[in-house]
């Protein structure tokens, strides 16, 4: 075994034990943060793959965005986890049924791709960040521009259902701020000047 393999079997084993504690958790931040780990070894296996862009962006944008956005959610909302657990065992069959057949699905493409084995040359690239680019913007440049639209849509419609107007705010109009004059801000009032008593 060399030490590239050690390496991914290490990471591998952290990211399997990190996994399975976020789904056995109790508290949601814990679980949060255990996925945070399991991110970054994931990403660890990307580069031992020498697929760096796809591990930079694993770190940055779920790392980096989702999971500081999840969290966020988990803390400002005040969730009572205890109702929530009272009907845990309720979905237990559910579980271990989609657990087998995605246990099963794994199997036959692991055993699937051992049965016809082929010697594929490999090609020399330049960059796999270039050739990504290059898929995402050449030959798949409708559909990148479609999931663009759909994801501003979808950020539009979020603050628009989220967005509610506070009594207590105070607002100020900009053209009654211009139109006032001098004499509706300042009143000058003569007064007779009163001696002091001697």
């Amino acid at each position: 075994m060399n030490f590239e393999a050690a390496l991914f079997y290490f990471f591998a084993a952290i990211l399997i034990f990190a996994a399975l504690r976020v789904v056995t958790a109790r508290n949601p931040v814990h679980a949060a943060l255990w996925l945070v780990l399991a991110f970054f070894t994931a990403a660890a296996i990307w580069l031992l793959l020498r697929a760096e862009f796809l591990a930079i962006v694993l770190v940055l944008v779920y790392v980096g965005a989702v999971m500081v956005l999840f969290l966020f959610v988990v803390m400002m909302l005040d969730v009572n986890f205890d109702n929530l657990r009272q009907d845990f065992r309720s979905y237990i069959p559910v579980g271990a049924t989609v657990g087998l057949l995605v246990l099963l699905e794994m199997t036959l493409v692991l055993v699937g791709g051992g049965l016809g084995k082929r010697t594929v040359a490999v090609v020399a690239q330049p960059s796999n960040t270039k050739a990504l680019g290059r898929l995402l913007y050449v030959d798949y440049v409708y559909p990148f521009e479609i999931a663009a639209v759909i994801l501003l849509v979808a950020i539009i419609a979020a603050i628009a259902l989220t967005w509610r107007p506070r009594k207590d705010s105070r607002y100020q109009n900009p053209s009654e701020q211009v139109k006032v004059r001098r004499a509706d801000r300042v009143r000058l009032i003569k007064m007779t000047a009163e001696k002091p008593d001697s």
